[in-house]
């Protein structure tokens, strides 16, 4: 589809002022000049929007929605052992597709446009991205200690790849699940395999506090340390959290060009406490921002996690200065973008990339009045002033109505697994 949108304020690589874009199929075709032959299929009006790049959570587990508030004031191993894990093995595919389209829908709502997706069910999420419309990495969850590529979850990994024939939109990872739940052979397997494939690694490292002792008392070496010997850092690596890291371990990552994906809220909430990114900025690591999955976060809300991100360093290193609304709107946009090996086409509003966007509306309560909008997208916003998304060049949010997902059929099918899976918490 062809679509103008007309006197908008767009949020460009060099700064915000009034533009008209045109989108032509599914790429930015144009910015204040008109494609030759362009004619619109679609006009949207901007007056009283901003146009911003589509947001991208850099690392979820979106069919972990259903487990959203069933687990809360927990310690993060008694929260993963004793209420997720029996949990999750009772879901089923079906339960998993379903849940997977509750997160989606929940990011789109929130100008989400891309995930990059840790999931244990193969097909599911794929097939929900296809019909979501959204764009997503998906990278099966990996769990071993032999090198053995015959390794069932390894096999189903390299199946789901085949998914990409649904759509243009899905790329793949391997995602082994994090160094206490993968031997240092079933690692290198991973880097290996991930090598020949000439595709990345996207993994949980240094998260707790009981991660790293558990680490160094079985291999004498921190979670980092452990992962590059056994080679992830060899290929492209996503490394979610790194919140319990030190200054040998912040070199390693710099030098490796590891990207961390940092998850405010997650990481709060099971008392993990804070990354330390003022000083991975410091040493040049590529930092993008992700919500985690709803079982631990327990929202799919990137302004939300922008608004922490922004707050939070600075009362820890009281200083209002060590992090600003620039950095953490890049690292919720083409931080991610880079992170996914995908900012040739992603990230940015620039001529040539993919129609990945998002309207927001600029008489939102929140938003007024307009003094410094990129401060007020991650001071301000919450999300609610998300109004049309766009994505691929589709639109599948329009005036706040998503247009792809049938979101009562979704809710029902929530409720109905509720009670089967013991969803409901007992705590409260």
């Amino acid at each position: 589809m062809n679509i103008v949108i007309k006197n908008v304020t767009a949020l460009l690589p060099n700064g915000q002022d009034s533009h008209t874009v045109y989108i032509k199929g599914q790429d930015i075709a144009g910015i204040d000049k008109e494609p030759e032959g362009f004619k619109a299929e679609l006009t949207i009006e901007g007056e009283g929007k901003l146009l911003i790049p589509g947001l991208i959570n850099a690392h979820t587990h979106s069919y972990m929605s259903v487990m959203r508030n069933c687990a809360d004031d927990l310690p993060f191993m008694d929260w993963l052992l004793k209420r997720i894990d029996p949990i999750e093995g009772r879901l089923t595919n079906e339960d998993a597709y379903w849940s997977s389209l509750l997160g989606q829908l929940e990011m789109i709502r929130s100008g989400i446009t891309t995930f990059n997706d840790q999931q244990m069910h193969i097909h599911q999420t794929t097939r929900a991205v296809a019909e979501s419309g959204m764009r997503a990495v998906i990278c099966r969850g990996l769990v071993g200690n032999e090198y053995d590529k015959s390794d069932r979850r390894l096999l189903e990994a390299l199946e789901e790849m085949e998914d990409v024939k649904l759509t243009d939109r899905l790329n793949f990872r391997l995602g082994p699940h994090a160094p206490y739940s993968c031997g240092p052979d079933y690692l290198k397997m991973c880097a290996d395999v991930a090598r020949d494939k000439g595709i990345g690694i996207h993994i949980h490292l240094s998260e707790s506090v009981s991660e790293v002792e558990q680490i160094k008392e079985k291999y004498g070496c921190s979670p980092i340390e452990y992962a590059a010997k056994a080679g992830v850092f060899d290929v492209s690596t996503i490394a979610a959290h790194c919140v319990q890291v030190d200054e040998k371990d912040i070199e390693l990552l710099s030098e490796a060009g590891v990207s961390v994906v940092t998850c405010p809220a997650s990481n709060m909430k099971l008392g993990n406490g804070f990354a330390p990114i003022p000083e991975l900025v410091e040493k040049k690591v590529n930092v993008c921002l992700g919500t985690d999955g709803a079982a631990s976060n327990n929202a799919q809300n990137m302004f939300r996690e922008m608004g922490l991100l922004a707050l939070i360093h600075k009362g820890t290193h009281k200083t209002p200065t060590c992090i600003g609304a620039k950095e953490v709107f890049d690292m919720a946009t083409i931080n991610g973008a880079k992170a996914l090996g995908l900012s040739d086409i992603i990230g940015s509003i620039e001529i040539g990339k993919k129609a990945d966007l998002v309207l927001l509306d600029l008489n939102s309560p929140s938003l007024m009045p307009n003094n410094n909008l990129l401060s007020a997208l991650c001071y301000s916003a919450n999300g609610s002033e998300v109004e049309t998304v766009i994505i691929d060049g589709e639109v599948v949010m329009e005036n706040r109505e998503i247009k792809t997902i049938d979101e009562e059929k979704v809710y029902h099918e929530i409720n109905d697994m509720l009670d089967r899976l013991g969803v409901i918490s007992k705590l409260c």
